[in-house]
């Protein structure tokens, strides 16, 4: 069975297709108006990049962003409504440290056992969308 790596935790790669599939990007809604409030989440709290979209891309308001091997689109939906059960499952090599690291910014992890093999959290991001942290269970 072959096995890759992505963000330093190994898997096996059990459903291989001929296609060679893969994610480039994660999109989430946002209210428009709160670029920099998820700026703050994302870049200041997350430790998120900032990518420079393209002008005629740009002018649709939303933001890109991208840390180790991800990259989450924000885009400004009219009718927003947060992401209550949808959401990134995004793989953390440290998910103690990430923990850690968001409860400082006095943000609360919902812990969850609920997927065997695997340690997991939930947070709401500044505009309540869910995102799932996880790590293989040692």
């Amino acid at each position: 069975m072959e096995k890759h790596m992505q963000q330093g935790v190994e898997y096996a790669a059990e459903a291989p297709t001929p296609f060679g599939l893969g994610i480039h990007h994660v999109q989430l809604s946002i209210p428009a108006g709160t670029e920099d409030d998820c700026r703050r989440f994302y870049v200041g709290i997350l430790g998120f990049t900032e990518v420079q979209k393209p002008p005629v891309l740009a002018a649709r308001g939303g933001l890109w962003l991208r840390a180790d091997n991800l990259e989450i689109h924000l885009g400004v939906e009219e009718d927003f409504r947060a992401a209550k059960k949808s959401h990134p499952g995004i793989l953390v090599v440290d998910l103690d440290a990430l923990a850690r690291h968001v409860s400082r910014h006095g943000l609360v992890p919902e812990w969850d056992d609920a997927f065997p093999g695997m340690r997991r959290f939930y947070l709401r991001d500044n505009n309540g969308n869910r995102l799932e942290f996880l790590s293989p269970a040692s």
